[in-house]
Parts: structure tokens; sequence; C-alpha cells
């Protein structure tokens, strides 16, 4: 499936690092400018939530230590700073932005990772995970799903977004390159003019969002308004510099809506390629937030209008360089099975599919094979650092000692989360610490992890085990991306699984510090009550 044209390898590129945050997108025609400014009255302060793509507590501290994060500094010295808010997981962006905006874990949003097996399509459904993969899989493939399918119909259609729920009382809601965005307004997404050519998938499509819906040059109401940085260079307009300026227009216009999710990712990929601590891409974020502030006059006055939550999705773990052999093949591990090769058609022979997501991997028996039975052909590389699956309504957790530990939901032991479970054999696979007396549970290394495997185990149909690999380790499958010496996500662990929270200009918290517990706590903040 492979094109000639040069303008079509660029696509792949796009689609490649950062096409899995395309969404659909409205027209610049889009009637929503006229009527996504708030009608709460001028006194009555905005929600603006600003999700930093990668953004880990290390780099704040390291940052502020070093007086080099003023914009940071200054709302956490006027607002409030959490060190260890829980992702989701898998720790992919795709699947925790789906979190976030649905307040569940993928058993209740069905968003199961960046790429993952769809058994009533046949088909390994992939939102743009590499460049190869791409290839591999057909770009009209990967653009449908990410285009159509992910907000569609992979999104839960009978579970409300935050968009969907504020819409119900009457707020109104933006997002800005948003990688989630189904709402109750209608817009059309337009394919660039370039595109037209290279890919057969229709020139615009209709789909559903909040009142103002913005992503890069596919969907940009400010057309003829801003100049924006959108070009293929730019990928698009998926970028920090078409977020802000587009946020700061609604700003200075006065047309913000109650709540507006601002979505800037281009700190993600300087991480992975020079890992956790480069602090480069965070001063270059600092800055563009200052200009954000400063939109509303000064900093005092942006506090005074709204009420700013900024969180990390995800954290990175560092990668260890080429030489210390840190690819994990899955494929070759799995051998004697006949597994499926990336733009192959799924046939009756096909026993094992992989969907690789950086250091966390679903693999799928679509035969009568035992996972128990694949699982120990995985066990023999020690780099793996988990291998989970269901089993009825227990969950099986093994580590690479071969130890094991079983549980499921309900029980008498209770965590931090007020979640109840019935744990056995050797809680220390997970890193619990179970107190007998008080028939507490608390985590270790593995933040929420019951309740994180619980979401991924039971995210989609099929028969399947998670894979995660040791820090400093990634998973591959043929032509999965990797990044050698820089920096990976996907995991349980602390260092993928915990994000700062920064709240400014309110004093109210969420119930808990977790990703899936911030849609309450944003509602509660719109509604003001």
């Amino acid at each position: 499936m492979l094109q000639a044209l040069v303008v079509l390898f660029i696509l792949i590129l796009l689609i490649a690092v950062w096409l899995y945050r395309n969404k659909p997108v409205p027209s610049p025609s889009n009637p929503g400018l006229l009527h996504v400014k708030s009608n709460a009255g001028e006194d009555a302060k905005k929600v603006i939530l600003i999700v930093i793509d990668s953004l880990m507590a290390e780099a704040i501290d390291k940052g502020m230590a070093q007086k080099e994060l003023p914009t940071l500094q200054y709302l956490i010295g006027h607002g409030q700073y959490y060190k260890e808010m829980v992702s989701s997981f898998p720790t992919m962006s795709v699947t925790i932005d789906s979190s976030l905006l649905t307040g569940t874990y993928p058993d209740g949003h069905h968003v199961p990772g960046l790429t993952w097996y769809s058994l009533q399509d046949k088909k390994l459904i992939n939102y743009g995970t590499g460049p190869a993969e791409v290839i591999d899989l057909g770009v009209n493939s990967v653009m449908a799903e990410a285009l159509i399918h992910l907000n569609g119909r992979h999104l839960n259609p009978e579970l409300p977004t935050i968009y969907e729920d504020l819409a119900r009382i009457g707020k109104k809601t933006g997002s800005i390159n948003g990688l989630i965005y189904r709402g109750p307004v209608e817009h059309t997404l337009s394919l660039p003019a370039w595109m037209h050519g290279p890919t057969p998938l229709p020139k615009s499509v209709s789909v559903q969002g909040p009142d103002y819906l913005a992503l890069g040059s596919l969907a940009d109401p400010l057309k003829g308004l801003v100049e924006h940085p959108d070009g293929v260079t730019q990928r698009l307009g998926i970028n920090n510099d078409f977020s802000l300026s587009t946020a700061s227009y609604l700003i200075k216009e006065n047309k913000l809506p109650d709540f507006l999710l601002v979505y800037l990712p281009d700190l993600d990929p300087q991480l992975h390629k020079h890992g956790p601590p480069d602090l480069k891409g965070v001063k270059e974020t600092d800055r563009h937030l200052q200009a954000l502030l400063e939109s509303f006059g000064s900093f005092e006055e942006a506090l005074q209008q709204a009420k700013f939550v900024i969180v990390g999705d995800n954290g990175m773990s560092e990668v260890l360089p080429a030489g210390e052999n840190p690819v994990i093949e899955l494929s070759s591990l799995l051998k004697a099975y006949n597994v499926y090769r990336k733009g192959d058609a799924v046939t009756e022979d096909t026993e094992i599919v992989l969907a690789v997501n950086d250091a966390m991997a679903y693999v799928y028996s679509l035969q009568s094979h035992k996972l128990e039975d694949i699982a120990a052909e995985l066990r023999a590389d020690s780099r793996i650092d988990l291998i989970c699956w269901r089993e009825g309504e227990w969950i099986r957790a093994q580590g690479a000692d071969s130890k094991e530990v079983r549980y499921k939901a309900n029980g008498d032991l209770q965590d931090a989360y007020g979640q109840n479970w019935t744990v056995e054999q050797e809680p220390s696979v997970l890193d619990l610490m179970i107190d007998p007396d008080e028939r507490r549970i608390q985590y270790g290394r593995y933040p929420d992890a019951m309740r994180r495997l619980h979401g991924a185990l039971h995210s989609h149909a099929g028969e399947y085990l998670v894979v995660i690999a040791k820090p400093g380790y990634e998973l591959s499958d043929k032509n999965s991306p990797s990044h050698k010496g820089g920096g990976s996500h996907g995991s349980l662990v602390h260092a993928d699984s915990l994000v700062p929270l920064i709240i400014s200009g309110t004093d109210e918290r969420p119930e808990h510090l977790r990703i899936v517990d911030l849609k309450a706590f944003l509602l509660k903040l719109v509604a003001g009550k």
C-alpha cells in the first residue's frame, strides 16, 4: 500500500506521530463561533482545562528550582499543586483522554489503547502509532479510524462525555486540538484540498462535538480571522501555537464558553526523543502558558476571570540506549504460533494478534490456545514485568519470577479509593500492601493497579493478555516505533502513571487524585455548585 507521492509520505508522518490526536473538525464556516460564548454573565468565572501531553511533576520541580518556569510558579503559588494524579491505563493519550472526558476507565468508555484488535471487525485498529505501521496497515485505514470511528463509534455511545453533560444544563463548551471531543453539536470535518487526491476518504465528514470545535487546519473556525501555524511542517496545526492562538482569540474577543479544553501536544515528542530529564519542552510550555494568561490582560486578571485546571496526561520512563537491548520483540518470543503480520488479512489460521502500545501490549489468542500457555512463552524474557489476563470473574497477574496474584472485584479488602477487592496468593506481584487488621490495601509501584488492570482487561471483546515491559524497555512488533535512549510510556509503573495537577482560581479539589475523577470535579466547577 505504499504511495509514491511525497505529500502522502508527509501525511503518513503526521498520522504516525500526531494523527492519533486528530479528530473530526469544524469547517471554516462553523457557526459555533457565533454561539459559543457563555451566557452565564460577565461575572461568572469560566473553566479552562489545559491538558499538557507528558507533563511531569519532576520536570516542574526542577524547572522551578532553577527559576525557569515563572508561569507555572505563579499558578502554583496562587493555587493548588498535586504531584501524584493517577492516570488511566494503558498510559496512552487516546485512552487517557477518553477517561478524562467520560469519567470512566476503558471498561466504560471502550477505547482500549492507541492500537487494539476488534473481534467484531476482525481487524487491528490503529489510530496512528508510527510511520512504518501506518504504511503496513494502510493510510486510508488509519485515517478512517482516527478521523471517523474513534469519536463516532469506538467511544462508547451510551456514555456521555463532559460536553454532552454540560449541554444538558445549558452550559457552553469548547475543545481546541482535543483528542476526544464528542458532544451534542453537529460540525463538519474537512480534509485539506491537498489530501483529496492521496486518499479516497470523503472530503468532509459530519461529526458531533462541543459548541466550539477546533482541530488544526482540519477544523479552524477562525480561518481568515487569525493567522495560525497550521502547515504541513507544523503538523497541520496540531501544535501548541495553534492551540494558544485560538484560545487567546476567544479570550480577547470575550467569547469564552463556560468550559474550554485546550490541548498542548508539543512536549510529548520532545521527551520521546530526548528522554524525561530534558527541560527544553517544559520551558517552552511555560512561555506558552504565559502568553495565554496575558491574553486576559495580566496574570491577576486571568485568575479573576477563570478557573484554571492544568494536568498532564501521562508520565514517561527513560528507555535504555540501543546498546543495552531495550526492545522486546514479541513476535520472536511467540515464534511457535502463527502471528498476524500487519497489512495481511486475519484468516482462520491466524493464532496470535499483537497490539503494541509502547511499554504495554495486548496479545490476542484467536484460537483455543490457553492464555496461560502463551504467558509461559513470554515469561521466558526477563525484561517483561507483568503478564495479566481474565479468567472468569478473576484477574490473574504474573511477575517475572513466575509468582502470581489473583483478585476480583468486591470483597472485604478496601483501597484508598473506596473500591473493594478479594485478593489471593501473592499480593507482592502487584506491590500490594495489605493490612489484615484494618482490611485495607495500599498501592506501591503500580498506582490503582487493580482497578486500572480491570479496566483494560474488560475494555473490549476477546481473549487476550496484557503484557507490560519493565522500566527501561519497550515492547515491539514488526515496525512498531521505538525510542531507544529516549522516553516511553504505556505501562503501569509510577513514572508512566503519575502526573501533576495544578488548580488555580478556586479552592475546590477532586474527591480523588485520579484522571478518572476529574470529570465530576470539572462538572462541579462549571456548574458552580
